[in-house]
């Protein structure tokens, strides 16, 4: 009974709020919640799925080369059902967090949720502290990481301008997501952005297939544990995206629906990732070792290019997926958060852009650096922090007798949700911070030895004369 009435005060608390914003019949209202303004499980939906693979579509062939074909899939089954998991825990954490807060009687309107004030309001200010620094280094790379594809992609139509060139440029672009107030904004750009993934994760198959086996092919991964390691933090990385998971809830109706959108996200993700990936490796071996972007090993074809032109358009959206946050941070922090003017908004939000630009020019290592952010940040993001902040949480039998989210029954109660979380905290500590971080860093050391920082160009064929 208790789980139902605080079901309802969460939903009525939404509906609240949206009847607000005006006439729901009028031929605004109408285009807005068409196109501009989501909140539903279908958006939701979308918003994961398309946040969740973008650039490391290019970079999974990479990490197959270093990990073997069975190993990379099994590393993305495995990886793809522990994202779910800790997304869920995330989904429960906020779930507890907002209903005790409106029990309170807190008004949230023109305020945001975001994971850090969750950990705050459960736990405390070190573990919001903590949350808030590992979250929004962790968003910055991930920002970092989009324009840096931006640029490695555009390079494979226009070689004309180098690659830092590219950067500069299309930081400028990604710069006019400050103009997006909220994830309830993103409802065109979502679904447009998870067809755009689709049709590049299944021309990178096709292709590969049409263009059939390069001559004297090998397929010799893993021959180095650093290699292995290395992929293995990528693709932990591809699937621990969910660090907006908080956001994309609080952009909904009925947040509490949330509990199994990022699993059916993420099983849909596996049928664009995994074809694509053992396609791309079967066809090239262990020439993607020195070729990250699985772009610049297939033909130039018309297909091709309108896969770049694609990928170009998706990684603008992620890039506002996972900038959006950080705005919401800063914001908070300046004190205009809870405004309504969407231009001043805007115009405090421009300098988190700066550090992110010049980041993406510093480290424009596109492939190692997806797997040094994985082991170092999103290990404990999206992986160790919220198992160990819902294992925390409800330590006390008080709080599990009143959680407003039980565990499933096939888990074996809270006893078998305690297994699960401890597992997910010993693995990721050993294996993905442990062995990956040291292998990702060793990789990422190269890479700076090799090319050096500030490098124009990076893994660029050299021109013609």
């Amino acid at each position: 009974m208790a789980s139902e009435k605080v079901e309802t005060v969460v939903a009525g608390n939404y509906l609240e709020m949206e009847r607000e914003e005006g006439d729901p019949k009028s031929a605004r209202s109408r285009f807005s919640r068409l196109f501009w303004h989501g909140g539903s499980v279908y958006d939701a939906w979308f918003s994961c799925a398309s946040n969740q693979v973008a650039q490391v579509l290019l970079t999974l062939p990479y990490s197959f080369s270093q990990l073997g074909m069975l190993s990379g899939i099994i590393f993305q089954l495995f990886y793809g059902l522990m994202g779910s998991w800790t997304a869920y825990l995330i989904s429960v954490l906020y779930v507890e967090y907002r209903t005790r807060k409106e029990r309170e009687k807190v008004d949230f309107r023109n305020h945001v949720i975001q994971w850090f004030e969750v950990l705050d309001g459960l736990l405390g200010k070190h573990w919001r502290n903590a949350g808030l620094i590992f979250n929004c280094t962790f968003l910055l790379f991930g920002s970092v990481i989009q324009l840096i594809a931006c640029a490695s992609n555009i390079y494979y139509i226009n070689d004309n301008l180098d690659k830092r060139t590219w950067t500069y440029i299309f930081g400028a672009c990604c710069a006019t997501t400050v103009f997006i107030p909220s994830f309830h904004n993103y409802r065109i750009w979502s679904f447009l952005g998870l067809m755009m993934t689709s049709y590049t994760a299944w021309y990178l198959t096709i292709a590969s297939l049409i263009h059939g086996q390069i001559e004297g092919v090998k397929h010799s991964g893993p021959t180095k544990m650093v290699l292995y390691f290395t992929g293995a933090t990528n693709i932990l990385y591809t699937f621990g995206g969910h660090a907006v998971t908080v956001e994309i809830m609080h952009a909904m109706w009925k947040p509490q629906k949330f509990k199994l959108i990022y699993l059916t996200a993420t099983l849909y993700v596996l049928t664009l990732t995994l074809p694509s990936a053992s396609a791309v490796y079967w066809a090239f071996g262990d020439k993607l070792l020195t070729h990250s972007n699985a772009f610049s090993l297939l033909p130039r074809t018309g297909f091709r290019d309108t896969a770049i032109v694609l990928m170009l358009i998706h990684q603008f959206i992620t890039f506002g997926f996972a900038c959006t946050p950080l705005y919401f941070v800063w914001e908070k922090f300046v004190g205009v958060h809870e405004t309504k003017s969407v231009l001043k908004r805007a115009l405090t939000r421009l300098p988190v852009v700066i550090p992110i630009w010049f980041l993406a020019i510093i480290f424009p290592f596109f492939g190692p650096i997806n797997s040094t952010v994985g082991s170092l940040l999103v290990s404990f993001t999206v992986y160790i922090i919220p198992a160990l902040a819902h294992m925390v949480t409800f330590a006390p039998a008080a709080a599990r007798e009143n959680a407003v989210e039980r565990p499933p029954s096939f888990l074996g109660g809270w006893a078998g949700m305690y297994s699960m979380n401890a597992f997910v905290v010993v693995w990721v500590l050993v294996i993905g911070f442990g062995f990956g971080g040291w292998a990702s860093m060793l990789n990422f050391i190269h890479q700076v030895y090799t090319f050096g920082l500030f490098t124009k160009c990076y893994q660029c064929p050299p021109k013609k004369a």
